[in-house]
C-alpha cells in the first residue's frame, strides 16, 4: 500500500496534477502500473482519510499563541515508530514545520500503514504527503521537501 502512496505522491507533485481525480481512472492507472485491487482500495482509503482529518477540529492556536504540547506515545505507536522517527517528529515540531494538529494527522496516517515499523525515510514521506494535502502549510511542505531531497549523502565532517 505504502508503494502505491508513493507512486501517487510522486506522480501527483511532479505532474502538478489534482489528487483527486475521477476514482475509476485512478484505479485502471493504478492497475496498469501493476498494483493490486486491494492495495489499491488500502491506499485511496487511506488518501480519503487523509483529507477526513483536515475538517477535524484538532486546532493548534489556542487565544493567538501555538501550545507547547508533550507527546506521550502509546505502546503500539512506540513499536512502529522507533526513537529516532519519534525524535524526528519532535524536530519538525521544534522548528515549526509540524504544528499539534499536523502532527497527530501524521501519527494517525503512519499507524494506517500495513508495515509493522516505519523507516526514517518513509515517514518523510508521509510528513510530506500531509502537509501537501493541508491548506496553509505551503511554506512547511516546500521546507519538508528541501530536507528529504536536498540531504547530504555520505558522511559529514
Amino acid at each position: 500500500m505504502f508503494d502505491i502512496l508513493l507512486y501517487l505522491f510522486e506522480n501527483i507533485v511532479n505532474d502538478g496534477s489534482e489528487l483527486w481525480v475521477d476514482e475509476d481512472e485512478l484505479t485502471k492507472e493504478l492497475k496498469k502500473a501493476g498494483f493490486h485491487d486491494d492495495d489499491i482500495y488500502k491506499a485511496l482509503m487511506w488518501l480519503e482519510d487523509l483529507a477526513d482529518l483536515q475538517s477535524n477540529d484538532i486546532s493548534p492556536f489556542i487565544h493567538g499563541y501555538t501550545p507547547v504540547s508533550n507527546r506521550v506515545y502509546t505502546f503500539e505507536e512506540s513499536m512502529k515508530l522507533d526513537v529516532e522517527c519519534r525524535g524526528f517528529l519532535l524536530f519538525l515540531e521544534q522548528i515549526n514545520l509540524l504544528d499539534v494538529a499536523t502532527r497527530e494527522m501524521v501519527i494517525d496516517r503512519v499507524m494506517e500503514l500495513e508495515e509493522k515499523e516505519i523507516a526514517l525515510e518513509d515517514l518523510k514521506w508521509v510528513v510530506l504527503m500531509v502537509l501537501f494535502n493541508v491548506p496553509g502549510k505551503e511554506s512547511a511542505f516546500e521546507q519538508m521537501e528541501n530536507l528529504v531531497f536536498d540531504e547530504p549523502q555520505g558522511e559529514l565532517h
